[in-house]
Order: C-alpha cells, then structure tokens, then sequence
C-alpha cells in the first residue's frame, strides 16, 4: 500500500483582513499586490520568501502617504 505524501502548507503573510485599496492596489491586510494575491499559490517557496520580505517596507510605505485624520 502506497501513501500520498502530504504536502506542508504554503506560508502566507494574509491576516484575514481583506481590502484592496484601489489607489495603491494593495490589500492593506497583508499589502501582497493583486497579482501577488492571484499568484501566491503558483509562486515557488523563494518567491514568496522574498515578496514576504518586501511587505514591511510596503506597509511603512502605505501608511506614511496616508493623510492624518483630524478628528
């Protein structure tokens, strides 16, 4: 009898929390692009590594161009 290895789940930076800014068109859950998001599972494991590396610096990014909200 032969088993199906079980693949590993594919890491992902999604934080459930999805919203496409469409001017910046990024989710600000996760800020992967929209084609990041259609790709994710097709990307290899070095892929993703290095997209995941970038989404800091995107987050920083989004929310410095922001406007402040006065309240």
């Amino acid at each position: 009898m032969t088993s199906t290895p079980i693949n590993p789940p594919i890491k992902t930076p999604c934080v459930q929390v999805c919203f496409v800014d469409p001017k910046a068109q990024l989710c600000v859950g996760c800020f992967r692009t929209m084609e990041e998001l259609g790709r994710w599972t097709r990307y290899t494991d070095d892929e993703r590594a290095a997209i995941m590396t970038a989404l800091p610096e995107r987050e920083t990014a989004y929310k410095a161009a922001k406007p402040v909200r006065q309240e």
